[in-house]
């Protein structure tokens, strides 16, 4: 006789949980471990570039005494490690941001920050402004907190700002627009990066709207080509006068400079915000290792400028690869965007192809991996578009990896 198995109980969830989804990206880093699969799939720093040998000596010195190691060890303020936040504040004054220590507070990455502003700012029904595509982990980060979205479009032009005011509440009975976010240097998923004028309008529109925009500087330092663009928030600070009057909340980063290992980013904003997210950090993990955060501190210390010229030039052989493999292998019928740095390049293919089933036929039969554009979509288009990393494969890897993905089309 055969026996019924039983299903494995679970609680009663949450309604949030209906809206945590798996990342595609996540799931297609698996592939790596395959033989022979060539990956475009994870913006992936590339590890030949880590600080391995001074990071091992930075761990020996952190715990060379009893002193040091006690407070390596231990637990910490949750703001942050102090010498590591004046560090970043001087940072963020270079990029024209007046900053202090105060207006700093340490993340386990960005991911986290994105994790703590969508806590922070969203309640259900609410309206979050994001382009079309966006980044797929800020969809993630925002959506357990069951907002609805609307689509910027800063270059064309955004909508009125009465115009989100009244979609937000005709979706919701009393729910407003509480946030707008952007990526806005060689954005993930396409490459680009926003001029000045569409950072302009951008803040006048958060400004009327009187809501923060989150400025996801996560590829800022990976600049190849072209001229560099102030951040949003310098550009706020030189109109309000103040950081402490800005409407813009700067999400910075070591993982695509020094090591994604360590889990170090921040959150750069005015101290009353910034008191808000200590608040949800003591809360959520109390704080970021201290030992990784001494770390990181003796490795910019010591020779970030130089990090961030090698991964540079790194990457910048990589995109050159990739446009010129594109460029050769390519039908006329694809589009591709062409970045002036960062870590990706955004494809177009024709309209009546989907990605998601070209990535399932493009992994059986060329071993190569990509990820399907439209979960970069908040509206559910976009099917016809894939996100090529060419941080990890190397030039030749490249160039056959896209020569077998020109086969397919």
């Amino acid at each position: 006789m055969t026996t019924m198995a039983t299903p494995p109980w679970e609680p009663a969830y949450a309604s949030r949980v209906g809206r945590m989804e798996a990342s595609e990206i996540r799931e297609l880093l698996k592939l790596l471990d395959q033989p022979g699969i060539i990956s475009f799939a994870g913006g992936i720093p590339d590890p030949k570039l880590f600080p391995a040998t001074d990071a091992a000596t930075a761990y020996s010195a952190a715990l060379a005494t009893p002193a040091s190691a006690a407070s390596a060890l231990q637990y910490s303020v949750s703001e942050g490690y102090g010498p590591l936040r004046a560090w970043i504040a001087r940072s963020m004054v270079k990029l024209g941001v007046p900053a202090t220590d105060d207006n700093i507070v340490i993340t386990s990455g960005s991911q986290q920050g994105l994790d703590f502003l969508g806590k922070l700012l969203l309640s259900p029904g609410d309206t979050a402004l994001v382009s079309v595509p966006t980044y797929l982990g800020a969809l993630q980060a925002f959506s357990p907190y069951e907002p609805r979205y609307d689509t910027l479009t800063p270059e064309r032009g955004n909508r009125t700002p009465q115009s989100y005011r009244e979609a937000a509440a005709a979706a919701a009975p009393g729910a407003k627009v509480k946030l707008a976010y952007v990526v806005p240097d060689f954005a993930n998923p396409t490459g680009e990066t926003l001029s000045r004028d569409a950072r302009l309008r951008l803040l006048e529109l958060v400004r009327e709207l009187d809501v923060p925009v989150l400025e996801d500087a996560a590829y800022r330092a990976l600049r190849f080509d072209g001229d560099e663009q102030p951040s949003l928030q310098a550009l706020d600070v030189a109109a309000t006068g103040s950081l402490e009057t800005s409407h813009v909340i700067y999400l910075g980063t070591f993982s695509k400079t020094v090591a994604p290992g360590l889990r170090i980013g921040w959150i750069c904003a005015s101290q009353a915000l910034i008191r808000r997210l200590v608040l949800i950090k003591q809360a959520s993990d109390l704080n970021v290792s201290v030992i990784n955060q001494m770390v990181m501190l003796r490795l910019v210390e010591s020779q970030h400028e130089t990090l961030i010229a090698a991964a540079r030039q790194n990457y910048r052989v990589k995109r050159d690869a990739m446009l010129a493999a594109l460029k050769r292998h390519m039908p006329a019928t694809v589009r591709w965007t062409k970045p002036e740095g960062g870590l990706f390049v955004w494809v177009t293919l024709p309209a009546t192809m989907n990605g998601a089933a070209l990535l399932k036929r493009a992994v059986a039969e060329q071993n190569v991996a990509f990820v399907p554009g439209g979960a970069f979509f908040h509206d559910g288009s976009g099917a016809n578009t894939i996100r090529l990393s060419y941080s990890l494969p190397e030039p030749d890897q490249i160039n056959e990896g896209i020569r077998r993905l020109a086969a397919l089309l």
